[in-house]
């Protein structure tokens, strides 16, 4: 069975010998095959290029696969296949709960692998593309989706942990309104959805770090009674 001719494949493998066989097979089979050797070049890869599936190993020299995993799914939901050593079953679990779509353990057979391969690249084209950026640039400040950084005149911005879940949620749903309770939830966890009040102080805080004028936001603005929204 032949690939979809347009289908782009993003391989991330620090083993030479391992990136050269996929890189064989795959475009005999008519995939067009990118390689990143670390994570920190996977994740500018998904960025710059855009694949339709990911191949991606655990054991990168950089970052772990699971945050390679957590990074790209702060903003794309390309699909991903984690081709590991790591058999374990905690492993697995850890993987497919970061976002990942599929796990394909070290030794694998192709044909395996390659059958795994045309279904994520059939999901990929029913989902379609998300149209996300990982980078939105407001005209005041820079937000990095996938570096996981905020830029403000030239120089990063230092933001807490809980400060970037509210800015990249909001950021992944911009133009849209998100409730006040799935902020709440997706951020602190289901036990804080009524906690409405740690929602102000964190925008104010954001406000203050990130709008030039924060007592007149442009861009993470509030809808009374209901969320907040953000408008690039």
């Amino acid at each position: 069975m032949t690939a979809d001719p347009t289908a782009t494949v993003l391989v991330v493998d620090d083993e030479p010998q391992i990136v050269r066989a996929l890189r064989i097979n795959l475009n005999a089979r008519g995939y067009k095959v990118i390689t990143a050797h670390d994570g920190t070049a996977a994740l500018k890869a998904v960025a710059e290029t855009k694949p339709d599936v990911v191949v991606l190993d655990l054991g990168l020299p950089d970052l772990d696969g699971t945050e390679v995993i957590a990074g790209l799914r702060g903003w794309t939901t390309v699909p991903i296949i984690v081709l590991s050593a790591r058999g374990d079953s905690a492993d697995k679990v850890q993987a497919l709960d970061a976002g990942a779509d599929d796990y394909v353990t070290k030794p694998f057979g192709m044909d395996e692998l390659l059958a795994r391969l045309r279904a994520a690249v059939r999901r990929s084209s029913v989902v379609g593309t998300d149209g996300a950026e990982a980078v939105v640039d407001t005209g005041s400040f820079t937000i990095d989706l996938a570096a996981k950084k905020v830029l403000r005149e030239g120089r990063e911005v230092h933001l807490t942990k809980t400060e970037w879940g509210v800015l990249e949620l909001l950021v992944r749903n911009r133009g849209r309104l998100v409730a006040q309770k799935q902020l709440l939830h997706e951020v602190w966890g289901p036990s804080y959805e009524t906690e409405s009040h740690y929602l102000r102080v964190y925008l104010a805080q954001l406000r203050r770090k990130l709008e030039p004028e924060p007592s007149r936001p442009r861009h993470l603005l509030t809808e009374p009674g209901m969320g907040y929204r953000f408008e690039a």
